[in-house]
């Protein structure tokens, strides 16, 4: 039991003087360790929450969309009571007329919605090959596979190879393993069909602008051309572009292009076509009908790589050398079938 001292006054080296501990308990001061360096040191301090600014662009737009709307639906509400004074049946033809819009118009809206979530799902799908190709995950390998399966479930031609690949779920295979034999089995004959519209694509191309007298019509052409090309591509590998997805998918090939060095600066055929002199041989109109049709052709496989659910591993890349040839010599693609074989991976 503690009693109570009167103050006194006392030397520290005195013998008498005898210093106990306190009992009063301790008030834990938490401390951080830095874990790098090892040592003990002071709670860091948060730094301050960053100024967020106002999205004036944002309010602007869907302001403006809002009114837009609303402008619209008073526009439409006021025609159908107008039709309605006028006569009774005119304005059941325009109330009927209103909600077919409507309607039409929610089914494009989900439409385009659905394209694009398509469209990142096979973006996805791209990204979790090449991570299991290193992390060489078997779960998430099996779980790739299963995802391409149901991507190609609407895919007649591939029912045989979806049917061996199902049978490969239940086996013992790595992961990056299991992404190469999906590709072969579930990618081959896609990139075949692939490769047979992309050079009729730039065959048509190569023929309508050697022989058109317009470069404004060779331009359109080529534009529709192109913009058929990637969405047939598109629709091949699973996809389902609608307006908005085949400008993304569009932007997404372009990028792809800027990338790899350039609008073909970089393939040999083009190099060897220009500094040889081919199309200095033979007519003007002919030879920028060739060069337009090997341009037409990098960009569609530009478009095979934006559009393909998985990277190119255990199958080769396609080349413009390999499309070459129905395009220069009028025969088929002779190199497609070469370009099917498997390569070691390194």
């Amino acid at each position: 039991m503690n009693r109570a001292h009167k103050p006194a006054v006392f030397r520290l080296d005195d013998p008498d003087v005898v210093v106990m501990p306190s009992e009063e308990p301790r008030k834990f001061v938490p401390e951080v360790k830095n874990a790098q360096a090892g040592d003990a040191g002071p709670m860091p301090v948060a730094p301050p929450p960053s100024r967020r600014r106002v999205p004036w662009a944002g309010m602007f737009w869907a302001s403006a969309a809002a009114l837009l709307l609303l402008a619209t639906g008073l526009g439409i509400a006021n025609l159908i009571e107008d039709l309605l004074n006028r006569a009774a049946w005119l304005g059941g033809v325009g109330a009927v007329l209103a909600t077919v819009a409507v309607v039409a118009l929610v089914a494009i809206l989900m439409r385009e919605v659905l394209g694009l979530a398509r469209l990142s799902a096979i973006d996805t799908l791209r990204e979790r090959a090449a991570t299991i190709l290193v992390s060489d995950d078997r779960a998430a390998g099996r779980a790739l596979g299963r995802d391409l399966i149901a991507l190609t479930k609407r895919m007649p031609r591939l029912a045989r190879a979806r049917a061996r690949l199902e049978g490969h779920l239940g086996d013992i295979i790595d992961g990056g393993d299991f992404v190469r034999l999906s590709e072969r089995e579930l990618m081959a004959p896609l990139d075949k069909e692939a490769r047979r519209l992309v050079a009729a694509a730039a065959k048509r191309v190569s023929v309508v602008t050697a022989v058109s007298p317009r470069a404004a019509v060779d331009m359109f052409f080529v534009l529709v051309t192109a913009l058929g090309l990637v969405r047939r591509l598109a629709l091949l590998y699973g996809g389902r572009p609608g307006t908005l997805g085949l400008i993304k998918l569009t932007r997404h090939t372009v990028s792809h292009i800027a990338v790899t060095g350039g609008v073909a600066a970089s393939d040999g055929l083009i190099q060897q076509v220009i500094g040889h002199g081919l199309a200095a041989k033979l007519s003007a109109r002919l030879g920028e009908g060739v060069l337009n049709g090997l341009l037409t052709a990098r960009l569609g496989i530009a478009a095979i790589e934006a559009a393909r659910p998985l990277p190119f591993i255990a199958l080769r890349r396609p080349m413009l050398n390999d499309l070459a040839g129905s395009l220069l010599g009028g025969g088929e693609d002779h190199g497609a079938g070469k370009n099917l074989q498997d390569r070691r991976s390194p």
